[in-house]
């Protein structure tokens, strides 16, 4: 039988579309506390600086996780991995409908050890985002992994694109419902019914996910067109042989902090828009929580079109010949100034509020689609057996930056806020949103300006 005749299967999209719901599922549950945070500052009298300080907190156990996170998944492999994250991610978002005992449980044994009490709220919520952000760090990396897994390199960012749009579903699907919830069943109840959502993924996960050499859903056909350039490019990886590959050893190529600064430069920027957007048309534009519902909607679902098409969009210049990676530098080039519309979302701003809402949408969608790219420059330069602890690395860099990005909003929005005009504060941020990618692409471009695979791992 000629296999090169007969026709490549699509098993592989069944795997994306898999990580596509984990990641919308990742979205949902992070999503929650930025849509009740108006209602629960309030409830709580939390200042910005209390609601910064509770982001931040998921943000750095994230970023700490994320190291530990990659080799975990690199060592326990996709399929094992990915169940472990989301059981304790979903665990975490449950904890924060009991976040007042838990945050009650904590100060008495502060109490206790002598080191005295803090606001409980603040305490519950803040150990509640720590548990989501320990879980929530293995999406990513066994994500990525399961990418470079199953599909060719030359399809590997937009099914990355693809896989990552469902952050964007999440953030559309989150102001449609959690408000709904909260209104007529609590605000706990919205973090259990969304927290609860993971667990059923988990089983469709255990059923359907196999490697591809062990995959029996997948056709010989799409096994040989998975791998053909792998092939070529480096040996096949045998499980029985593999050694464990230092932090040292991966520190030490320039390929590595390329990504490493090129998260830390943008992943903040993101989650800025995340988790001060409402809190932004809040302040600015005096909306409640259901006022928020539609512009959000409508922000995320721009992002999702960012994420798909940017995603794709390296294959225009890899059709002109041009090898995987130099075709996403180029196509994150032209990507990195589209935020630049952000720096007109303060100016024209008083026009309506959709002026703000449409150019951050667009400096949003433009983040996604840089990172449906720069994930993938990872398996384009990296072996699969490193990818994981790759991702891992990256991923705390860009967490590390999301904690001085959340830091920084609270700071300001409270100093401004005290003088009278809180707009000023949301102005700076927003510069710093336009700017982040052109200085990371011009980084990431000094560190590797040609395309280099490592093959001595």
């Amino acid at each position: 039988m000629n296999i090169k005749n007969e026709p490549i299967g699509k098993y592989r999209w069944t795997i994306c579309a898999l990580l596509f719901f984990a990641t919308t599922v990742n979205y949902l549950d992070r999503q929650v506390l930025s849509l009740l945070a108006p209602s629960l500052s309030k409830e709580f009298n939390w200042s910005n600086t209390d609601y910064a300080n509770i982001t931040a907190v998921f943000q750095f156990v994230y970023a700490i996780s994320m190291l530990f996170a990659g080799r975990l998944i690199d060592k326990l492999g996709t399929k094992l991995g990915y169940i472990l994250a989301i059981f304790v991610w979903s665990i975490g978002a449950i904890m924060h409908a009991y976040a007042i005992p838990i945050g009650s449980s904590f100060n008495n044994l502060l109490v206790w050890v002598g080191i005295g009490a803090v606001p409980v709220s603040i305490a519950g919520f803040m150990i509640s985002r720590a548990f989501l952000g320990f879980g929530e760090s293995g999406n990513f990396p066994a994500a990525i992994k399961a990418t470079a897994e199953y599909f060719p390199k030359k399809e590997r960012s937009f099914a990355t694109g693809i896989f990552n749009s469902g952050s964007n579903v999440g953030a559309i699907l989150a102001p449609l419902t959690v408000p709904w919830i909260a209104v007529n069943w609590g605000w706990q109840m919205a973090f259990i019914i969304i927290g609860a959502i993971g667990f059923i993924w988990m089983f469709f996960w255990y059923v359907l996910y196999e490697k591809p050499i062990n995959q029996k859903r997948l056709s010989q056909a799409e096994l040989e067109y998975i791998c053909e350039e792998e092939i070529q490019e480096e040996p096949t990886e045998d499980d029985s042989k593999k050694e464990k590959i230092s932090w040292i050893k991966l520190l030490s190529y320039k390929q590595t902090w390329a990504f490493a600064f090129g998260k830390f430069m943008t992943d903040g920027i993101w989650w800025f828009f995340l988790f001060w957007l409402p809190k932004y048309l809040e302040a600015q534009f005096g909306m409640v929580k259901t006022e928020i519902t539609i512009p959000l909607a409508v922000l995320y679902s721009m992002t999702m079109v960012g994420s798909i098409y940017g995603g794709y969009f390296p294959m225009y210049f890899i059709n002109k010949g041009y090898n995987p990676y130099e075709a996403r530098m180029k196509a994150m080039f032209i990507i990195a100034l589209f935020p630049l519309f952000v720096l007109f979302a303060q100016p024209l701003g008083h026009v309506s509020f959709w002026i703000p809402v449409i150019f951050i949408g667009i400096g949003a969608s433009a983040h996604q689609a840089w990172s449906a790219n720069i994930f993938t420059t990872v398996s384009d330069m990296f072996p699969k057996k490193a990818v994981g602890s790759i991702i891992g690395i990256g991923g705390m860099a860009g967490g590390l930056g999301g904690v001085i990005v959340s830091k920084l909003g609270g700071a300001l929005c409270d100093y401004y806020e005290k003088l009278g005009h809180i707009e000023t504060g949301y102005t700076i941020m927003f510069i710093i949103c336009a700017c982040a990618y052109l200085i990371a692409w011009t980084l990431m471009k000094a560190l590797v300006p040609k395309y280099k695979l490592i093959t001595d791992l």
